[in-house]
């Protein structure tokens, strides 16, 4: 009876820990990723502000080529939308929509993920570096319950990989090297 009570204790000293411990995680996540690519800022925007050339370079086309997609609103800019459905976990399904736009400088999209009721942020910021353009990719989400705070703590190593690949296809097809 005593091993019962020492092993109850336990239990419920780990439960109290894991939720005292989640509650101190951080809930806003913000991860980001640059690169220059040799092209001049308003060419790398037209590829950005398009979702209809967003698969040129996206780094989860490739994860999912049976993803179906749904394009409405103006064909860039704001107002602009993309929907996605995919069995494959690593893509899923949600919707993304252009909510800010500053030619040849950044936007800035807002993303619904399915089964997620906070929306999420990606940022792209551009700027002139030499005769090139130095893009950063920034993803901003707000994961306010136990959770989600955890899964912060995964947040730079699922996203950042993702970006980092992104990056590397969007200064691909940039540079010419993809069309």
């Amino acid at each position: 009876m005593k091993i019962v009570k020492v092993l109850l204790g336990i239990v419920v000293a780990l439960v109290v820990a894991i939720l005292v411990v989640g509650q101190l995680l951080p809930s806003e996540q913000h991860v980001e990723r640059s690169t220059v690519i040799d092209a001049d800022p308003a060419a790398v925007f037209a590829l950005i502000n398009d979702f209809r050339e967003f698969n040129r370079w996206s780094p989860w086309a490739e994860k999912d080529p049976q993803t179906e997609y749904e394009f409405s609103g103006p064909d860039s800019g704001v107002g602009s939308k993309m929907a996605w459905r995919s069995e494959d976990p690593n893509v899923g399904s949600g919707e993304q929509e252009i909510i800010e736009s500053q030619p040849n400088t950044m936007v800035k999209t807002k993303l619904t993920f399915d089964g997620f009721d906070t929306p999420s942020y990606a940022t792209f910021a551009l700027e002139e570096a030499g005769n090139g353009t130095r893009v950063t990719w920034a993803f901003d989400a707000n994961l306010d319950n136990l959770v989600g705070r955890y899964m912060g703590l995964m947040m730079d190593r699922w996203v950042g990989a993702d970006y980092e690949n992104g990056l590397a296809r969007l200064k691909e097809v940039a540079e010419g090297g993809e069309q």
